[in-house]
């Protein structure tokens, strides 16, 4: 009977194979993560998607200020695009509040003064009307702004004479985050001008009294003709009715 003990597994061998590692385990295979990578390809899109919106933007602001500068210079200053702040309070006279993105969709050219409008502001008004007005058939991708920082209310003469420019108030601690003046300026010095994505990104410098000396205005208008042609492939005239 010897014979049939040698067919039968010793303990020890048993034991080895019990205890020797398994050479694949589920554990061993890495899988990739699917939720990981689908969410970097949508970040991937997203930022190609705005990268498309804003090319034709950044591509005419370079081409009529960088590249073909044809010996001349702006008369205001060129401002890094600064976006509208979304919490921006702005309300009409009314009091009815706007949201920050109904100031999209259009130029604007834009006054900030306080309600009483002082002969500063009376000036800059009457330039802000004038430069529209010349313009011509390009005037109306060019909306009028008054931003008023103040809780003043301004005469019924002075809106009267305002010839369709929109008037918001909005506190000027809010406003000076966003809109500022050129060194040794105040606020109400200038007129800045908006780009319809809401974008402020140029500043004219203190303009005085068209009867003092007219040139000023001009100058002002070449910049925005510059600008008007520049961005005339992806801007429409008007802003929607229901951002009004």
């Amino acid at each position: 009977m010897s014979g049939s003990n040698s067919s039968v597994p010793s303990e020890s061998a048993e034991a080895e194979r019990e205890t020797a590692p398994v050479g694949l385990t589920v554990h061993n295979v890495k899988l990739p993560d699917v939720a990981q990578a689908r969410q970097a390809r949508g970040r991937w899109k997203m930022l190609m998607v705005l990268a498309c919106c804003a090319a034709p933007v950044v591509a005419s602001y370079f081409t009529y200020f960088v590249i073909r500068p044809e010996g001349r210079s702006n008369y205001s200053d060129l401002i890094p695009a600064r976006p509208i702040p979304e919490q921006l309070p702005l309300t009409r006279l009314s009091g009815e509040t706007i949201p920050s993105r109904a100031l999209q969709g259009q130029w604007l050219l834009a006054v900030v003064a306080g309600g009483a409008c002082d002969a500063r502001c009376e000036n800059n008004l009457t330039v802000q009307a004038r430069l529209r007005e010349t313009l011509g058939r390009e005037k109306e991708r060019v909306d009028k702004v008054w931003f008023i920082t103040d809780d003043a209310e301004p005469t019924a003469a002075t809106l009267a004479a305002l010839s369709g420019a929109e008037v918001i108030r909005v506190p000027h601690p809010d406003l000076a985050q966003w809109l500022q003046p050129a060194t040794g300026q105040t606020l109400e010095d200038h007129l800045y001008i908006i780009d319809p994505m809401g974008q402020w990104m140029m500043r004219a410098p203190p303009i005085p009294s068209p009867k003092q000396d007219p040139a000023p205005s001009a100058k002002l208008k070449k910049d925005m003709e510059r600008l008007l042609r520049a961005s005339a492939s992806w801007d429409q005239p008007g802003r929607p009715s229901h951002e009004r």
